[in-house]
């Protein structure tokens, strides 16, 4: 059972992490704690950390910044949940990753706590970083240490900048925008020629293409897609905004009515700019 020093800690409001270690602590505990949090493990909880950091990231994107802190402290509950059953499988405790980030954020930043010069742009210090996880890394393998569990479109590019840094790149966008012309060709002869195997690589092929082309264009895909989901959803939205006026809904409209009101929305949106 908790004893009365757990009770004060996790009732206080202004009882900071230690608080937070101790509500956890409490949910685990195989006795008294949640029969859901006592059952999880790192492979349960892992897709719960991914969903909490694109969370964040949406929260960032629609700039409702009073909605950051709690987005935030769900990002950071999922650091103290591995970190607590780390503990409890006696591998390591929550100070073990407070302490790494400390180490890492002090070896990769040599031109602010350390000898060299700060006289440096971003993107070198960007080379920088990235020479130094190498090193970190003990491994002569270019692609080594991109990490699989990254979105798709976000490994490729990182795969890309990786291979870029040792002079496997295309010179310019015009060679990227020919490829991405073959790649489609290709596919459209897939779609007739090839088996649903084929066809999956050959749309993959296109996709890690223009991934490359955002690369070359300094845009982030998954941001530009996020926003593209946006504004789709939004005009759609309208779509049925409108269907609903006349007391319709999709299903009993048609593709070149809603078609028509698309391009309503777009030209809508346009008129707000």
């Amino acid at each position: 059972m908790p004893d009365a020093a757990s009770d004060t800690l996790v009732t206080d409001p202004d009882g900071g992490m230690n608080r937070l270690l101790e509500i956890m602590r409490r949910l685990r505990d195989p006795v008294a704690g949640c029969p859901w949090d006592v059952a999880q493990g790192f492979a349960s909880i892992a897709p719960y950390t991914v969903e909490e950091a694109h969370e964040v990231a949406d929260v960032i994107a629609r700039q409702a910044w009073g909605e950051l802190p709690g987005e935030l402290g769900d990002l950071l509950l999922q650091v103290v949940f591995h970190a607590q059953m780390a503990e409890e499988a006696g591998l390591f405790g929550f100070d073990d990753v407070v302490r790494s980030i400390g180490e890492k954020m002090l070896a990769r930043h040599p031109h602010v706590f350390g000898a060299e010069s700060r006289d440096k742009t971003p993107d070198q210090q960007t080379v920088d970083w990235e020479r130094i996880k190498a090193a970190e890394r003990g491994s002569a393998r270019v692609l080594d240490g991109v990490a699989l569990g990254l979105p798709a479109l976000s490994r490729a590019v990182k795969l890309q900048k990786r291979a870029a840094r040792v002079g496997f790149d295309w010179p310019s966008t015009d060679e990227v925008l020919a490829k991405i012309q073959e790649e489609v060709a290709e596919l459209v002869e897939a779609r007739t020629s090839l088996t649903e195997t084929e066809v999956t690589e050959e749309f993959g092929d296109l996709l890690f293409v223009m991934a490359n082309l955002a690369r070359h264009l300094k845009i982030d895909p998954e941001a530009a897609l996020r926003a593209a989901n946006g504004k789709f959803t939004r005009r759609f939205g309208r779509i049925e905004d409108w269907l609903a006026e006349g007391g319709r809904n999709p299903d009993q409209s048609d593709l070149a009515e809603m078609d028509a009101l698309w391009n309503r929305a777009k030209a809508e949106e346009k008129g707000l700019r």
